[in-house]
């Protein structure tokens, strides 16, 4: 357990930092959750626009260094290349 009121402080902080974190991560999931399903569906068009939604929201968890840069390069180009599979 923290000592000092410094090292409080941090830990107090540290946990907020981590449940916010885990609020991205999981809206993040599920909007590549919700890709996937239309892609399942084989309903391109929409499977589209949701990309492109995703796509924001997994750029902006990368750029708060939830997820690594390469990480959500990953994802997106697998998804991008699920969509393009359905055509």
């Amino acid at each position: 357990m923290a000592n000092t009121i410094q090292a409080r402080k941090r830990a107090r902080q540290a946990l907020a930092r981590s449940k916010h974190n885990a609020s991205l991560r999981s809206t993040m999931r599920t909007s590549m959750k919700r890709v996937r399903q239309a892609i399942d569906a084989g309903d391109k068009q929409q499977a589209e626009s949701l990309f492109k939604s995703a796509t924001s929201m997994i750029d902006r968890v990368a750029d708060k260094n939830v997820i690594h840069k390469n990480k959500a390069a990953r994802h997106k180009s697998r998804l991008a290349a699920a969509i393009k599979a359905l055509a």
